[in-house]
């Protein structure tokens, strides 16, 4: 089997060769194959596609700001983290709290008019620095419902008691490292009607053997060119984060995907990045001698010896 970014370039080349065009909620147009897995060594380095500049300190921030168990962008804007930003931003162009200029449909309007691109810029900057600025408006227009991190760490029962999975799955690992049930699910059916996006990355598994920690994601639609080497990353950092409290080494990173699809828009960036060479991995550094992952700062851990091509720029679907 193929492994590392060899793996995620040759889903791209699949995607590309063998995708079904399909409609989606964006209105966009993908290629899109349903079941797809692929395995990184965690031990061979990080995996941070060299291919083209995955910024690693959003991706850091970001999962962070899930370990917090935080919904609102507030942090993330504090991190100069503007990954989230679209989501929250048309809650507020839709509410009746929004006068500014239309902007209905602005994620595709953006694309080709000009004009209209530079007042979502505008209307955008505004949104950012009242969200940062103003606590009243942030908690309205900042919170995306119950994400990722709500589930994570308070997944509500109906009992109105709360679960913090994490924290359950880190001490299972330490009780019983051979149980088959270290398991965070982040798909509530109950809370998805209340989430700007319904989780894709929808459930992950730990496994130790040998003295080392793997994990396995399952996400049921991925956007394999802007999303997926996040989240790649994403989940081998926590998989090291995991390990370092537990006092295991890392083992493999295993992505299982649903939908695997390339958007219309994006396929000519994935052309250009499938002409690059595979440069050598970074190491992730832990420099930190704290114990507890609900700890971690973006100071406690550093990416060494990350050479990857340029950035490679692509519109995101909202």
């Amino acid at each position: 089997m193929v492994k590392g970014e060899q793996a995620y370039l040759d889903l791209c080349n699949h995607i590309l060769a063998n995708g079904t065009k399909r409609g989606d909620r964006t209105n966009t147009g993908t290629y899109s194959v349903f079941g797809h897995q692929m395995r990184f060594d965690l031990e061979e380095g990080f995996p941070l596609l060299t291919t083209k500049k995955v910024p690693f300190r959003l991706v850091a921030s970001e999962l962070l700001w899930f370990l917090k168990g935080d919904t609102n962008i507030r942090y993330l804007l504090e991190n100069n983290n503007n990954i989230w930003n679209e989501w929250a931003f048309k809650k507020w162009v839709e509410s009746d709290e929004y006068s500014g200029p239309d902007m209905t449909d602005f994620g595709n309007r953006c694309q080709i008019d000009p004009t209209f691109n530079e007042q979502y810029e505008e209307q955008m900057a505004l949104f950012k620095q009242k969200i940062v600025d103003d606590s009243a408006f942030a908690k309205k227009f900042g919170d995306l419902g119950s994400v990722y991190g709500k589930q994570w760490r308070a997944w509500k029962t109906s009992q109105s008691e709360t679960i913090d999975q994490l924290s359950e799955v880190i001490d299972s690992i330490r009780s019983n490292p051979t149980s088959r049930r270290h398991i965070v699910s982040a798909w509530n059916p109950e809370d998805v009607p209340t989430m700007a996006l319904p989780p894709c990355h929808t459930l992950f598994q730990f496994y130790v053997a040998d003295g080392k920690l793997s994990c396995q994601l399952y996400q049921r639609s991925a956007d394999v060119f802007l999303g997926v080497p996040f989240n790649i990353a994403s989940y081998a950092l926590l998989t090291h984060l995991i390990a370092h409290e537990t006092g295991l080494q890392v083992g493999e990173f295993i992505h299982t995907i649903g939908d695997a699809h390339i958007y219309a828009n994006h396929v000519e960036q994935v052309k250009t990045q499938l002409d690059r060479d595979i440069r050598k991995l970074p190491t992730l550094q832990i420099t930190t001698a704290k114990t507890s992952i609900f700890d971690f700062e973006l100071t406690d851990f550093e990416l060494v010896d990350y050479n990857p091509h340029p950035t490679i720029k692509a519109p995101i679907a909202v």
